[in-house]
């Protein structure tokens, strides 16, 4: 649903007075640069950074690693959260294993994952992989066993094998739910890059946040968190067009529209 004129002036007025509050708040509060710099000055460390420290370039290697690991991760969560779903006994017996996996925390592994793979690109994907991953398997697990039995009976009886019924009913079905796990993934996955930059990195926003607090910057940590949601929320908005273009036949209003 698009938004009207009123909604936009509302959320440009509340975007004002964030940003009128962040300039002046600390100045009234008598807050030091170091605790909490005006918002021009955060500008204007951004612009230093662009032209000093490749600010671009960071920005688009932290959003590939977020593309990459949110694509992977999201595939591993559909085909696991197929296979589940559709066979209670594999579930059964794997279950617990990937349970652990999900319970261990992931802050633990990027280290590891640094240790056998080297500064580069892998580990921060492997650990947005392993957070992507749960919230997808579990959504499309749910689902598939919550498909109407009616519906499946109906396509039976049209002859449909095995196969299409599952692309014809059951992976239909799944997909509103797919989809919600998707918005879930495509922030989580900009966590799981950024614990792995901030461990091991030495390219991306993550390395440039740690690298600024090394130096006392506190505008250039600002600069790098802005880097991060600015890429969140790009992944978060793709996955809300495709959810539009792909998910049209369903009314609007059981549609949400975030």
């Amino acid at each position: 649903m698009k938004k009207d004129a009123s909604t936009w002036i509302s959320s440009g007025l509340v975007l004002l007075v964030f940003l009128m509050l962040w300039q002046w708040g600390p100045v009234v509060l008598g807050m030091p640069e170091y605790v909490f710099p005006q918002f021009t000055r955060v500008v204007q460390e951004a612009g230093h950074m662009w032209s000093n420290s490749d600010l671009l370039g960071h920005f688009w290697i932290t959003t590939l690693e977020v593309i990459l690991g949110f694509v992977l991760g999201s595939l591993l969560g559909i085909f696991f959260g197929v296979v589940l779903g559709l066979s209670p006994k594999t579930e059964s017996v794997l279950s617990p294993y990937i349970l652990a996996l999900q319970i261990a925390p992931k802050v633990a592994f990027a280290p590891l994952f640094v240790m056998w793979l080297g500064y580069t690109i892998y580990p921060k994907v492997l650990v947005a992989i392993l957070i992507v991953f749960f919230p997808v398997m579990i959504n499309v697990l749910s689902a598939v066993r919550t498909v109407d039995p009616d519906m499946v009976n109906l396509v039976r009886t049209l002859n449909a094998g095995r196969f299409q019924i599952f692309r014809l009913v059951e992976f239909r079905s799944a997909m509103p739910s797919l989809f919600s796990g998707l918005r879930i993934a495509a922030t989580l996955a900009v966590i799981g890059v950024t614990v792995g930059e901030l461990v091991g990195g030495n390219k991306g926003l993550g390395y440039l946040l740690v690298d600024a607090e090394g130096q006392g910057n506190t505008a250039g940590v600002f600069v790098a968190i802005a880097g991060l949601t600015l890429v969140g929320l790009l992944a978060y908005w793709a996955v809300v067009w495709l959810e539009r273009r792909v998910l049209h036949y369903i009314p609007r209003a059981n549609v949400t529209t975030v």
